[in-house]
């Protein structure tokens, strides 16, 4: 899944971002259940250049990108939603498009966190997009471990480094942002750079877009609940 920038097609909707600013945020949510099913949330956010946004949205082009129109947005998540339908173990596919505050959102459920493993890979080949790194989910009931293994593709570095200066600028200020909750208090996360709730039922990991572009960040983690 989140693989920003390797995103699901909702996330496609970045095809504004070179012609906008740095202030955008990709958010994935994974809320898990005991019995191993749970839902999914995909968010990119774009409210804090919402004024800017609204003003390039009225042009066709710029800076050589083609300005996607609200019909063409709401057709390329009407599109992801109809894919994501027909994949095995999702359910409850929906998505939103917020053309005040420019927030759209894919959202599902999933019979096993595992689902959603090759969905990303499988949807960019689609686009004849390369992927910027590999991601997988697992939930061990009988542990009650989650695991989230990760791995950055080498090449993304490469592709994001052919960019123009002002093209690379964009991600300075833009956020990646995993959240994943659970029914039972998290005893432990491997990552570091994990954040838990007060409750100790979620754990949150945040980080810049271009330290993932980059390599410099693994948001690889294994959390453990309670027992």
């Amino acid at each position: 899944m989140m693989n920003l920038k390797q995103f699901y097609k909702l996330l496609l909707f970045l095809v504004i971002v070179p012609i906008l600013s740095s202030c955008f945020e990709v958010v994935e949510e994974i809320s898990m259940r005991n019995d191993g099913t749970g839902d999914v949330l995909l968010t990119i956010n774009l409210s804090q250049s919402k004024t800017k946004v609204a003003s390039v949205m009225l042009l066709d082009s710029v800076q050589g990108y083609k300005v996607p129109s609200k019909q063409k947005i709401q057709q390329e998540l009407a599109e992801a939603v109809a894919y994501l339908k027909k994949a095995e173990g999702l359910t409850n596919v929906k998505s939103t498009a917020d053309f005040n505050n420019y927030i759209a959102t894919i959202s599902f459920t999933f019979k096993d966190v595992s689902n959603i493993n090759n969905i990303t890979k499988n949807i960019l080949a689609r686009q004849k997009i390369k992927a910027t790194n590999t991601s997988s989910y697992s939930y061990n009931k009988a542990t009650k471990t989650f695991s989230r293994k990760y791995q950055s593709v080498s090449t993304a570095k490469t592709e994001f480094n052919k960019l123009k200066n002002q093209d690379k600028a964009v991600f300075n200020g833009a956020n990646y942002t995993s959240i994943y909750r659970f029914e039972t208090p998290i005893a432990s996360a491997s990552n570091p750079l994990s954040n838990l709730s007060k409750t100790k039922k979620a754990v949150m990991l945040k980080s810049r877009i271009t330290d993932l572009i980059n390599g410099k960040i693994n948001v690889s983690n294994q959390i453990q609940l309670s027992k």
